[in-house]
């Protein structure tokens, strides 16, 4: 919806929106004033469907703490009188100083995978709380027990990297490939001044306007993390700090794992009413449970001070570009440098220090003249070692899991989705993800797996994208969601990947899920 008003209507201020999870406070600011132009009927609006209108209202009813009062917010029977009085929320409190909302999270899958006869599902129940203190302090938690068998090609994705995808600390359930966690998220965020926000929580983060972030992304598990968002005049800065989980072994036995830490600077302009530009700048400590303070400065580029005490992290730096074009396209972009050598990106020799990585893409609402129909292309290539580091500790991932593109590095990846909502309550969703990869060979390195140091090669040059065991893979989806009552699903998807390798065979898959969840994004994986 948010991308839809963006392009649609040219809001300059929705333009910071490549900074994820939303500042819930600055959004629903945004979308009530589009909201109140839809009601004065400005051109500026026109192009808006029915649907868009329905979809502001529902956003701005499930945002009522910051949104104007409605009289349609409110429950025709609320439920034992003290349940449901609002249709947004299960339980709700919203006085002038003090909100609090209450709601059951559940979320439930049965699949089917052609040739495999495991007893496939998802099963997840918990809550979702989220309030606020006289519109300074707001604090939200989010705690789920999950149990999952999941399809054959992400039960070896998991066995490959000692992960699931998503999670941290898991344990085995009851037969092969059934896996138990909990996903536990929170944090406690104050409006310092007008302009300046801090956030001290344990929850994911995303930079981007794409499918994909090559920059960061939440496809790792939860982290620890304290931010600062300051938003003035046409710019948008956020600094984040975070710890995180090196590459680690399971063991039997209660242990502490280790830790290492992650700095971040993200700078965003509005250029034009049209252009929005960023530039970014991170760096995973190379120093084990060891918080570098040199790193604490809150300004970019922090490579001479980092020199200075004889550092041998590797910074990432970022730019990303969006651009919304006469109110019907959007073009975005980002290119994510690790490490180069000028002289043998000229040569184009495939030198292995040469690491970086690019992500181009358009969004198109209303695609080809139809209303409600959105379409977005994507395209993402990493160049092999890209994220690497000399040691498991300085390496750009999270308990076992890349901070960005999932499939970590020397790929070139191509993605179509097809979004469609003919009726307020229905959403139809079609994707399609091609990728191809050089995967390792014969135990030579190739600059795939990010969890290898980069001194494992074998050779300084001749390394090009695709290059190894090369592996080709598509994965189209096909998702019906029906939305029963606010925020309650119900899911039917049919998915079919193929994944064929050069040396060690292809594999296929097909699956059939139907689900219902309440108060939840539905689990998937895309990859």
């Amino acid at each position: 919806m948010l991308d839809r008003l963006e392009i649609k209507t040219g809001n300059v201020n929705l333009m910071h929106s490549t900074v994820k999870p939303f500042n819930r406070r600055l959004t629903t600011h945004e979308v009530e004033n589009i909201d109140s132009l839809v009601a004065a009927g400005d051109p500026s609006t026109k192009s808006l469907t029915e649907i868009d209108q329905y979809n502001m209202q529902r956003f701005l009813m499930n945002n009522s703490e910051w949104s104007k009062p409605r009289e349609s917010y409110n429950s025709k029977k609320p439920f034992l009188k003290s349940f449901y009085k609002t249709k947004g929320n299960f339980f709700e409190i919203n006085t002038p100083d003090f909100f609090l909302a209450f709601n059951p999270v559940i979320q439930y899958q049965q699949m089917v995978e052609k040739g495999n006869s495991q007893n496939l599902f998802y099963n997840s129940r918990g809550a979702s709380i989220r309030g606020m203190i006289s519109k300074k302090v707001a604090f939200d938690l989010y705690i789920t027990d999950n149990q999952e068998r999941d399809p054959l090609y992400v039960q070896d994705w998991i066995r490959r990297n000692t992960a699931v995808p998503g999670a941290r600390y898991y344990k085995n359930f009851k037969a092969a490939g059934g896996y138990d966690y909990f996903d536990n998220r929170g944090s406690v965020s104050i409006n310092a001044t007008k302009y300046i926000d801090i956030q001290l929580g344990y929850d994911k983060n995303f930079i981007g306007d794409g499918h994909r972030s090559l920059l960061l992304s939440d496809f790792s598990g939860n982290a620890l993390f304290l931010k600062f968002n300051t938003r003035i005049w046409k710019f948008n800065y956020e600094n984040l700090f975070m710890e995180l989980i090196p590459n680690y072994r399971r063991a039997s036995g209660d242990y502490v794992l280790p830790r290492k830490y992650f700095r971040m600077n993200y700078l965003t302009f509005n250029a034009t009413k049209w252009l929005n530009v960023g530039v970014f700048d991170a760096v995973v400590f190379g120093r084990q449970d060891h918080f570098d303070f040199q790193y604490i400065v809150p300004v970019m580029f922090l490579r001479p001070a980092e020199s200075d005490i004889g550092s041998g992290d590797k910074a990432k730096l970022g730019l990303t570009a969006k651009a919304n074009i006469k109110k019907k396209l959007q073009v975005y972009g980002q290119f994510v440098l690790d490490e180069f050598v000028l002289k043998q990106v000229v040569k184009n020799n495939g030198f292995w220090a040469n690491k970086y990585g690019y992500q181009l893409g358009v969004k198109y609402p209303d695609a080809f003249g139809v209303k409600n129909l959105d379409l977005q292309v994507e395209s993402n290539r990493v160049r092999p070692f890209t994220y690497t580091h000399n040691d498991s500790i300085g390496n750009y991932t999270h308990y076992n899991q890349p901070l960005a593109h999932p499939l970590g590095a020397n790929f070139q990846e191509y993605i179509g989705i097809l979004k469609y909502q003919p009726l307020n309550k229905l959403y139809l969703q079609a994707k399609a993800i091609y990728y191809y990869q050089g995967l390792d060979s014969a135990g030579i390195n190739f600059g795939s797996n990010i969890n290898a140091g980069y001194n494992t090669r074998t050779r300084d040059f001749g390394y090009f994208v695709g290059d190894g065991n090369k592996v080709k893979s598509m994965n189209i989806n096909l998702l019906a969601s029906y939305e029963l009552k606010e925020n309650l699903f119900v899911d039917a998807n049919l998915q079919r990947r193929t994944y064929n390798r050069a040396v060690g065979g292809n594999t296929s898959a097909t699956i059939f899920s139907f689900g219902v969840r309440w108060n939840m994004a539905r689990r998937n994986f895309d990859f």
